[in-house]
């Protein structure tokens, strides 16, 4: 890592050339561009890209960009003041004109090439050249890296205009998603879940794209309309957006030996994300073998821990694939997500996601995905038999971790000391059966109940009496189980604390990208203060508006229950 790691910042950053002062481009000083790539950046037609880990390329400005938001906690985590968002300088920058960028800052962003994997198999038929040399970021343009109060920060708009890698495809984002992401980023890190973060987001006043999306109140599984919509940039931040598919598409071709640097641009770029992910926890002067069995490991550890966290707050990634998984371990590419509400356990907001991708088979598309990141490492341990069998020990222990963090999370969800399986099974049925919302039920629940009127605010129907009976004895088991050593008030404080009473729910997100379209962002400034805090007590006024179960015209509603990938 730099030398600048460590390197003293303002407390507060006012401007962009103090951000500037702050760059530090490892990924552009430490591995290799596109050797086709042009030399002024525009490069914007889809085309193969045969090696090289980056291609240098010009962002595409939105027209006469306007301010929408920008997130306020994480401007404080970095030094930002938040009249920064507003000055004519910042508004250029993260609405994709880097001409005039402040020096050190480079004018020309960078895209990233990565493999496909979608359930541990390998898929070249999207790409357009059938090779999948043109997989990678189509829209998602890096524009700034740099160490910001001791941390090492990648910024990338999304929607920045196409790129080598955009299969023919306009490059642009619209409002609607650009809403979700922008939201949800911030939410997530406030659910105390690991995840990229939301800086800016901007709308053009002028510039609009055509996608096909659900009229409204449509029950259409997929969109039945063209809808003119407004483009936009968000900028996403993290410690990078390196992907489990990139370390695919490298080691995809160091196996049939691509091209003569192919095995050396795997090693650069394993060594990278250890760098860049992983450097706390790997010594730099380790053996190479030592250091992937330590980063497997270590990989294993992040993924399980954030799955676990993913279906204790019901998210649904809807698309996990291996080009959406983060090498880092956090949550990463907010497209087809959304929150459970009415609880299923395969619940799937995407309409083309298929069961694989559901909420409760979570942890096997994220063991999938493991795979694939370890078996991407096994081309550099080729001459290492021990370390291999080492690896495959590594894959092999994943579901057992998985299911031991998955039990301890369900127990504290329940206030219980130790899981039990036989009062956890009960309660699933239990929950399917009476049609309760994930989120309030369990948080009706963590006020320690003492009969079913205390969970029945979570019920979408009135149980049957046999229903009421059947919760009264589970009620009464669960309760025998809590720890008799502890209050019920400390059992109901730590319940809280991992059950939030605030969820995203789609028809309340749907109003404020909507009035987002006339201008009005008033919505999704009130969103942002009340997911900010999601575990805690609000307003009466805010519980009542968004503490309460769908509304019946809101089940099967094309856009609001269930959506395409089209953003």
């Amino acid at each position: 890592m730099s030398k600048r790691e460590g390197a003293e910042v303002p407390a507060n950053i006012f401007n962009l050339s103090s951000l500037a002062k702050l760059s530090d481009y490892s990924l552009l000083e430490t591995l290799n561009p596109d050797p086709d790539a042009t030399s002024d950046g525009v490069d914007f037609r889809p085309r193969q890209v045969y090696s090289g880990h980056y291609v240098p390329v010009k962002p595409s400005p939105i027209a006469d960009p306007i301010y929408v938001s920008h997130g306020h906690q994480f401007f404080k985590e970095l030094g930002l003041e938040d009249s920064l968002a507003k000055t004519d300088e910042f508004a250029k920058f993260f609405s994709g004109s880097l001409d005039d960028a402040p020096a050190p800052m480079r004018n020309m962003g960078w895209a990233t090439g990565y493999a496909l994997s979608i359930y541990g198999n390998e898929y070249t038929q999207q790409c357009p050249f059938k090779t999948g040399n043109g997989y990678g970021d189509g829209r998602a343009i890096s524009v700034f890296e740099g160490v910001i109060n001791n941390k090492r920060w990648e910024m990338q708009l999304k929607g920045g205009g196409p790129t080598p890698y955009c299969r023919g495809a306009d490059g642009r984002a619209v409002l609607r998603s650009s809403v979700r992401e922008f939201l949800a980023q911030e939410y997530m890190h406030a659910l105390g879940i690991p995840s990229s973060r939301s800086l800016s987001l901007f709308v053009s006043a002028s510039e609009t794209v055509d996608r096909p999306w659900y009229s409204e109140g449509s029950r259409s599984e997929n969109p039945d309309i063209m809808v003119s919509n407004p483009v936009a940039i968000t900028t996403r931040v993290a410690p990078s957006f390196l992907r489990v598919g990139q370390l695919e598409l490298f080691s995809r071709r160091a196996r049939v030996n691509a091209h003569p640097t192919a095995l050396a641009e795997l090693e650069t770029i394993v060594l990278h994300v250890i760098d860049r992910e992983y450097s706390a926890q790997i010594g730099s002067d380790l053996p190479m073998a030592d250091k992937l069995l330590i980063l497997a490991a270590e990989f294993r550890d992040r993924l399980t821990s954030l799955v676990t966290n993913w279906l204790r707050v019901g998210y649904c990634q809807g698309n996990f694939n291996s080009d959406n998984c983060a090498a880092g371990g956090y949550t990463l590419d907010y497209g087809p997500f959304g929150f459970c509400e009415y609880f299923d356990p395969y619940f799937q907001p995407w309409t083309g996601g298929g069961r694989h991708f559901a909420f409760f088979n979570q942890p096997l598309a994220a063991e999938k995905n493991f795979e694939s990141f370890c078996s991407a490492l096994k081309p550099l341990l080729q001459a290492d038999s021990e370390a291999l069998e080492q690896l495959e020990q590594i894959v092999e222990g994943f579901s057992f971790a998985m299911q031991d963090k998955v039990s301890k999370m369900w127990a504290e969800k329940l206030g219980l000391d130790t899981f039990d399986s036989e009062l956890f099974n009960q309660l699933l049925s239990l929950m399917m059966k009476t049609h309760v919302d994930y989120t309030i039920f369990f948080r009706e629940l963590s006020n320690i109940p003492t009969d079913v009127s205390g969970i029945s605010a979570s019920f979408y129907a009135k149980p049957s009496k046999e229903l009421e009976e059947a919760w009264s004895l589970w009620l009464n088991s669960w309760r025998e189980m809590l720890n008799p050593m502890q209050s019920i008030e400390e059992v109901s404080g730590q319940m809280k604390q991992v059950n939030p009473k605030y969820t995203w729910r789609e028809w309340l997100i749907v109003p404020a990208y909507e009035q987002a379209k006339n201008g009005d962002f008033l919505l999704i400034h009130e969103l942002q203060a009340i997911l900010a805090t999601p575990y805690n007590e609000q307003s009466k006024a805010v519980e009542e508006k968004y503490y309460r179960l769908r509304p019946l015209e809101f089940f099967a509603t094309g856009g609001v229950s269930h959506y395409s990938c089209s953003s």
